[in-house]
């Protein structure tokens, strides 16, 4: 959960020589004190209120443009707004559009999951390739006025009563997977075990069953690798010490193939929740 990276502590950085950045140097010392999950909704947070403020900035020129023409005769070209800021207004005018799809992000994430989950566990056939470029955001329509054309607006309103999780497309299903039943089961018995925060040796044993073979056998790396790749990231998962003892225990000689292509998908839409500030598992 949220609260239990709260309480992980970074290891301490190395040699002056080779000490972090100032920003890496804070986001260890914050995430210490308040967790990834809660630095992740103020970001978001923060990107909200920016964007609201953009809003209103823009708002209130667009305002002052359009009193223009009661101080000065439309001929005159004149305006109270200096131009840059017109243009400025006109460069930030999706900014409303722009906080309203963050209020969604979250949703989208999840939803983005639900799907490839059900083509994983119970399709067996999925898209190994869900990178951003592959996944668009379908617009609503906002002008349902031609009354000419029943179908159009009937469709038009059904689009607009649908809830914003079934607002996303996929396209290019190019990089495609099939996995057998047995695979199915031996991946979720996987995955089931990292979320429910199973023990080191029954993570270790679901792993082995899906025919991982490492140099030591260690339980302590297979559980360890096993939640760095389907579990939520934690405070430890920055630091280069945690990484640099996490491979120091074992050395892996066989990864499973059928896992592969699982764990690029999981990876792919981990790393786009992160970078729209959503940690998911």
């Amino acid at each position: 959960s949220s609260s239990d990276s709260s309480s992980l502590s970074l290891s301490s950085s190395p040699s002056l020589s080779s000490s972090p950045t100032w920003k890496v140097k804070a986001s260890k010392l914050i995430s210490k004190v308040v967790g990834v999950d809660s630095i992740l909704w103020m970001v978001r947070l923060y990107r909200q209120i920016i964007l609201w403020q953009t809003v209103s900035a823009v708002t209130a020129i667009q305002a002052l443009s359009s009193t223009s023409n009661y101080v000065y005769p439309p001929s005159s070209k004149k305006s109270i707004v200096p131009e840059s800021w017109e243009e400025w207004a006109k460069e930030h005018q999706t900014a409303a559009k722009q906080a309203k799809r963050l209020r969604l992000t979250e949703s989208w994430i999840h939803a983005l999951f639900d799907v490839h989950g059900h083509q994983i566990f119970h399709l067996g056939l999925f898209n190994a390739d869900p990178h951003p470029g592959n996944i668009l955001v379908i617009e609503q329509e906002e002008d349902d006025d031609d009354d000419d054309n029943d179908a159009v607006s009937t469709k038009a309103k059904h689009k607009s009563s649908l809830p914003p999780n079934a607002q996303l497309g996929l396209i290019d299903y190019g990089q495609c997977k099939h996995l057998t039943p047995r695979e199915q089961t031996l991946i979720a018995h996987l995955v089931l075990s990292v979320a429910n925060n199973a023990p080191d040796h029954a993570i270790a044993t679901a792993f082995r069953n899906l025919g991982i073979r490492t140099q030591n056998d260690s339980s302590e790396f297979l559980a360890q690798f096993a939640r760095l790749m389907f579990g939520r990231l934690k405070p430890e998962h920055l630091s280069h010490s945690w990484h640099t003892r996490l491979h120091s225990l074992d050395k892996i000689l066989y990864f499973p193939n059928e896992l592969s292509m699982v764990y690029r998908t999981s990876l792919l839409l981990r790393g786009l929740g992160m970078s729209l500030q959503v940690n998911c598992s």
